[in-house]
């Protein structure tokens, strides 16, 4: 009965974790086609009203009670939130002043800067599988990906900050949730209203600054408000999605099964949009997802071995504990027969 239990418990799990992947890619996905039939030149203040909606949505959760509310340090909130809006204001910059080769590059420099953070941090080290794994898949997407790369100097630097911040905000998430026992939404409800405020009130201006347009000269239309609150709608799904996914699994994991996303929009695109698709595509985006299939496999090989190499150490200490307890029984008997003799 008990192993019944673990059996169902593991396969809802499983059911649970597909889900997470499932609804991040769809509305990732369906969020950068959204966005670019819309062509905003306002792109961090459309990431604010994202952060407002997301904030009204988990506000009317937390009022009707279907999110508990955890105590978290607000310094700790607004670090986490000034370094994820960093990571979007330094992505929409590195994709201004950097080619799309580059800006392709720096986005697959995250793995790579993910482990070696994590290390530092956690000292999490990876198996030789897992580490050959994640080179198929930055191989195989730098490969359908990555065009012409040029570089210059305030490129770099932004993409630098931009790879540097969405590292930390990655593995933040996951560590904020194990610290505080908190859930994956119930976190990002304690963000939004942060990032919300910060990204409505600065957005303007870096908006200003990225395409020289103000937010008053941008004309609203029945199709561009419904595109409005359309890609608000997908960014929350999104953000849960993005949250539940490091929560159940790593920011590695969200990183190298994320790049399924860069597959799903050439493809895309090459449907919709009639984007060129070559061979050099398609064997690039095959590459990328038997590296995809490799890591899946190689996490299962290891989190296998990690559950036996526990198993063993509680069989272990059990018996030990066995030991312990058959002599202290022993002592006490000799004492009794001692005090009997008497």
């Amino acid at each position: 009965m008990k192993m019944e239990g673990q059996s169902k418990s593991a396969a809802a799990s499983s059911v649970s974790d597909v889900g997470a992947w499932g609804m991040n890619i769809v509305s990732s996905v369906g969020l950068i086609m959204v966005n670019k039939q819309l062509m905003s030149p306002n792109a961090t203040t459309l990431t604010g009203f994202h952060f407002t909606v997301t904030a009204l949505v988990g506000l009317v959760s937390n009022a009707a009670g279907y999110s508990a509310s955890k105590h978290v340090p607000f310094w700790e909130l607004l670090w986490f939130s000034i370094v994820a809006n960093m990571s979007i204001t330094g992505m929409n910059l590195s994709l201004m002043l950097n080619s799309v080769g580059f800006y392709q590059i720096s986005k697959l420099s995250m793995i790579p800067v993910v482990c070696v953070l994590e290390w530092i941090l956690h000292s999490k080290r990876y198996s030789k599988e897992v580490k050959m794994a994640v080179g198929v898949v930055v191989l195989g997407v730098g490969v359908c990906t990555v065009t012409d790369v040029k570089i210059n100097a305030k490129g770099f630097l932004c993409a630098s900050v931009a790879i540097l911040s969405t590292s930390l905000q990655q593995i933040s998430i996951g560590s904020l949730q194990k610290k505080y026992s908190i859930g994956s939404f119930e976190l990002l409800s304690k963000t939004a209203p942060i990032q919300a405020v910060s990204l409505i009130v600065t957005g303007p201006f870096i908006d200003y600054f990225l395409s020289g347009k103000l937010l008053s000269d941008y004309k609203l239309s029945t199709g561009a408000v419904f595109f409005i609150l359309l890609s608000c709608s997908l960014a929350v799904f999104c953000n849960v999605s993005q949250y539940l996914c490091i929560g159940r699994f790593s920011a590695v994991s969200f990183q190298v099964l994320g790049h399924m996303k860069t597959v799903c929009v050439l493809m895309l695109g090459w449907m919709l949009f009639d984007s060129e698709l070559t061979v050099k595509n398609i064997l690039g985006m095959a590459l990328a997802i038997l590296g995809m299939v490799v890591y899946s496999w190689a996490m299962e090989v290891e989190k296998q071995a990690n559950s036996k190499a526990i198993t063993h150490m509680k069989d272990n200490f059990s018996e030990e504990e066995d030991v312990e307890l058959l002599k202290q029984i022993n002592n006490d008997s000799n004492v009794v027969v001692g005090d009997s003799k008497v």
